[in-house]
């Protein structure tokens, strides 16, 4: 779980980050083409005209788009400042007014009362500050109809790019997802642990209830986003790169080691 520090500084690091995400993300060509591929994965799941519950939604990007496409959100997050994006861009553009927000952790889900969602969704990360993940599964349940699914994008425990570190010295940073305990990160002047997430850790959080339909690494083999500058430099190598990323990305161990990898469960009570 998150102290109750932890989760302070990890609310103080992403409102100031709001501020300019959404500017950062739009610059970022790696970030535009995971999102792509993590929508192009969801599409497989998603029924038309679903309810989705979305975890740290951010800024609501990610909210934007499935109501673009005919659904229904109600998009979380424990940070205000996010919190205060979303409100904005929804007083701008609210489309069929199918956006609602709230601020609430995702550990405390069950002040989410009245309705049941189809789908659960949460993109890059999120859910990695958090060391124990059955505290946020123990609430779903309640939330969901029969049949729904549920996307996650996490970091996982082994990352290709990172490891390669070690041939540059860099030893600390490239074995840093090990660490049993997590490792401490530095976002906008604010520390806080990160802990990484095996597909194994994430299946016994949720628990028999949900089956594995399908998981995919993201960034396996091509360049995690804090690489930008080199995918702008180095468009072909780039390119190759994710053309490599779509041949291996379904397989073992790619699947499982990548920059985050992508699951989804469907929930069968």
């Amino acid at each position: 779980m998150m102290g109750s520090g932890s989760a302070e500084a990890v609310e103080r690091a992403f409102s100031k980050q709001s501020v300019f995400y959404d500017r950062d993300d739009a610059r970022n060509i790696i970030l535009r083409d995971l999102r792509k591929q993590v929508y192009g994965h969801v599409s497989r799941f998603l029924n038309p005209g679903s309810r989705i519950l979305e975890l740290n939604a951010g800024t609501g990007i990610d909210a934007m788009y499935f109501a673009r496409a005919g659904h229904t959100i109600l998009a979380t997050d424990a940070s205000q400042g996010m919190i205060t994006q979303i409100e904005r861009k929804i007083a701008v553009d609210n489309p069929g007014q199918r956006i609602t927000c709230r601020r609430i952790s995702y550990e405390h889900l069950d002040q989410i009362t009245g309705t049941r969602f189809n789908y659960v969704f949460s993109n890059f990360g999120g859910l990695n500050c958090i060391r124990d993940l059955s505290r946020v599964t123990r609430n779903l349940p309640p939330l969901l109809h029969a049949g729904a699914c549920l996307t996650w994008v996490i970091m996982p425990r082994v990352c290709p790019w990172e490891i390669m570190g070690l041939f540059k010295g860099n030893g600390a940073k490239a074995l840093r997802r090990l660490k049993k305990n997590g490792t401490l990160s530095h976002l906008e002047g604010e520390y806080f642990t990160t802990y990484y997430h095996t597909l194994g850790t994430i299946k016994s959080a949720l628990g028999p209830s949900f089956r594995l339909l399908a998981h995919e690494g993201l960034a396996a083999v091509s360049p995690p986003p804090h690489h930008a500058e080199l995918a702008a430099r180095h468009k072909r190598l780039y390119s190759f790169l994710r053309s490599a990323d779509s041949l291996v990305r379904h397989a073992f161990p790619f699947n499982r080691w990548a920059d985050h990898i992508i699951v989804t469960f469907r929930y069968e009570p």
